[in-house]
């Protein structure tokens, strides 16, 4: 799976030409799933593009009520018709809007509800890697979202959930996670799943890679069994480096269909 976070970028009227663009340049033969997720006010113009197309549409967050007095938030019933995937608990929406785990597992039961495939991001910053509590961060960010759902993960296991690592050290800062570093988090991840008791095993969760994924260095991630695919900032902006990444998953995908990865 690769899905495409185009932050804020775009607007309505060069949206749909570069989500074209894009769907073009990554047709592969492996079974890639291939997302892209526009800013809010983009999302009908990648959904006309991409009509016919069996690329996605997927929103960058939700609110975590389905209506209310909240200026400027937008729920996930809003979103009928014009995504069918969305974003839960990016760093930035950590950072900028303070989203905490709580919140986020909210989100996680709204997405629920409106049929939105949620991709939920864990990860730690710098300091908790340094100071050698990462595990524990990741870990305590997946009992908190997802722990909730014990008794109750039917449900969502039906929907699929797609848990995203995103090292915040290694976003933007010229600070490289290696694949060796992905695999040990999305083991975790998935051992985390498990102690929850998670519906289906962590085992059955698709785990991808968020950390400043590029063509040059996807095939060091898509390289460990552990990592399902990536979910790619800034290079989503540019088709030939959509086209490198979703190359290098397709090829990953066919290896591994034919066990042989």
């Amino acid at each position: 799976m690769v899905a495409a976070n185009w932050k804020m970028h775009t607007t309505p009227a060069d949206a749909g030409a570069l989500a074209a663009t894009i769907a073009a340049r990554t047709r592969v033969d492996g079974p890639v799933i291939r997302v892209i997720c526009p800013p809010f006010v983009c999302l009908a113009a990648v959904r006309d593009a991409l009509a016919g197309s069996d690329v996605a549409v997927g929103a960058q967050n939700i609110h975590h009520e389905p209506l209310g007095a909240y200026t400027g938030e937008v729920s996930a019933p809003m979103l009928a018709g014009l995504a069918t995937w969305v974003i839960l608990g990016h760093s930035e929406r950590r950072r900028d809007a303070g989203e905490t785990d709580e919140q986020i597992g909210r989100k996680l039961r709204q997405a629920v509800a409106a049929k939105l495939r949620p991709i939920v991001c864990v990860g730690e910053q710098l300091a908790e890697r340094e100071s050698g509590r990462a595990a524990d961060i990741v870990a305590d960010q997946v009992r908190a979202i997802i722990g909730g759902y014990a008794g109750e993960g039917e449900a969502l296991a039906r929907l699929g959930i797609v848990i995203a690592y995103e090292p915040v050290w290694a976003i933007g800062t010229g600070r490289n996670a290696t694949g060796a570093d992905a695999a040990a988090m999305a083991g975790l991840i998935r051992a985390t799943l498990d102690e929850l008791e998670f519906t289906a095993g962590g085992a059955a969760v698709p785990v991808l890679y968020g950390g400043s994924v590029t063509a040059a260095n996807a095939g060091e991630f898509f390289a460990e069994p552990a990592i399902d695919g990536a979910l790619v900032g800034g290079a989503s902006l540019k088709p030939e480096e959509m086209a490198g990444i979703v190359a290098r998953a397709g090829l990953t995908a066919q290896a591994r269909a034919n066990g042989i990865a």
